[in-house]
C-alpha cells in the first residue's frame, strides 16, 4: 500500500460517528438556494428541444404517438399547427421513442469519505440533493444508490420535485463505512438497473484496485457517466510534523512514519499526480467530470456543473 493510502486514512478514526451529525444539511437556506438553481438551469437549457433532452431518436423516423401542453422553453419545431388552427391550443407533438430521462446518483460512502469530521460525505450529500433537485424539477425519473465495495443502499426512483424531501431523508440516513471498491460496485449497480441513463459518480476515487475500473464499467454498460471528483485541501497538504502512526481507514493497516517537510512535498507531487491522471482520463474518454472542493459553496459547484455541461441534456 502506497504512501497516499496512508494520508488518506490520517484523521479517520472517530469522523464515521460524526458524519451525520451536526446542523441539518438541508435547512430553509439550502432549500432556497436549490429554488434559485432550478431556476437557473430552466434558463440556461430554456433553447433546446425537450424531445431531444428525452431521447436521442427523437425527430424524424419515429412514429407520432401523442400530444401535449406547450412548456417554456419548448421547441416551436413541434408544436402541432393543425390542433392549434382549430382549437387555439398550443400543443406538441411527442413521438413513440421519446421517454423521462433516468438520472441516476452514485453516492461513494466508504470509509475515506469521513475524513475531516465527514466534511467530504457531507459535501457529497449537499451537492447530490442540489443535482437531483434539478433533475426532479424537470421531471426526470431520480434514483439514488450508496456505494463502497458494493452498492449498500438504493432510493427507489422517483420522479417531480415535491419529491425532494424523499431524497433528504435517504441522503440524511447516509454514513461513512466499508471500504473502497468501485470496479466491483459498478458491476453490481449495472446489474440491478437494466435501464440506461445517465450515472452521475460522487467519489473521491480514493480506490487501491484503480479509479478506472468503475467508471469503465459505466461506460461499457452504456451510461453516460459524469464523474464529481470530491476533494478535500487538508488531505492534499496534511498538518504532521515528527513521528506519527499513520492508518488507513478503510482496512485498519498502520505504519510508522516521521514527517519532514521533504516528505509532505513528495506526498503532495504524488497526490497532484493522482488527480492529474483523474483529468487526463476522463478527457481522454470524453467523461465529463468537475473537480468539487468541500471548500467551494456547493450552489457555487452546481453553477460549475451547469457550465460545464454534460449533465442536463
Amino acid at each position: 500500500m502506497g504512501l497516499l493510502d496512508f494520508f488518506r486514512g490520517q484523521s479517520g478514526a472517530s469522523s464515521a460517528r460524526v458524519a451525520g451529525a451536526g446542523d441539518d444539511l438541508f435547512d430553509d437556506d439550502f432549500q432556497r438556494k436549490l429554488d434559485y438553481l432550478a431556476l437557473v438551469s430552466r434558463k440556461v437549457f430554456a433553447g433546446r428541444m425537450r424531445a431531444e433532452r428525452r431521447t436521442k431518436k427523437s425527430g424524424s423516423g419515429v412514429e407520432f404517438a401523442d400530444h401535449r401542453e406547450y412548456q417554456p422553453g419548448d421547441d416551436f419545431r413541434y408544436l402541432d399547427w393543425n390542433v392549434y388552427q382549430k382549437f387555439d391550443k398550443l400543443l406538441l407533438r411527442l413521438y413513440e421513442e421519446e421517454e423521462d430521462l433516468a438520472i441516476y446518483f452514485i453516492v461513494d460512502v466508504s470509509a475515506s469519505m469521513a475524513f475531516g469530521e465527514g466534511d467530504k460525505l457531507k459535501y457529497a450529500k449537499k451537492l447530490c440533493a442540489a443535482l437531483a433537485y434539478v433533475g426532479l424539477a424537470n421531471l426526470d425519473r431520480v434514483v439514488i444508490v450508496s456505494t463502497a465495495d458494493k452498492v449498500t443502499f438504493r432510493m427507489p426512483e422517483t420522479r417531480g420535485k415535491a419529491r425532494i424531501f424523499k431524497v433528504f431523508r435517504f441522503l440524511r440516513g447516509l454514513e461513512p463505512a466499508g471500504v473502497t471498491n468501485l470496479g466491483d460496485a459498478m458491476k453490481a449497480f449495472v446489474a440491478q438497473h437494466k435501464r440506461r441513463g445517465l450515472a452521475v459518480l460522487i467519489s473521491d476515487l480514493y480506490d487501491p484496485a484503480g479509479f478506472e475500473k468503475g467508471i469503465n464499467v459505466l461506460r461499457y454498460n452504456k451510461f453516460d457517466t459524469f464523474v464529481v471528483h470530491v476533494t478535500d485541501q487538508r488531505e492534499q497538504s496534511p498538518k504532521l510534523s515528527g513521528d506519527v502512526l499513520l492508518y488507513d481507514c478503510e482496512t485498519g493497516d498502520e505504519r510508522e512514519v516521521t514527517v519532514t517537510p521533504r516528505l509532505l512535498e513528495k506526498f503532495a507531487e504524488v497526490h497532484a499526480q493522482y488527480t492529474r491522471e483523474i483529468e487526463r482520463f476522463c478527457s481522454t474518454h470524453q467523461v465529463p467530470i468537475i473537480a468539487a472542493d468541500v471548500s467551494t459553496p456547493f450552489d457555487e459547484l452546481i453553477l460549475r456543473v451547469f457550465r460545464r455541461g454534460g449533465f442536463l441534456r
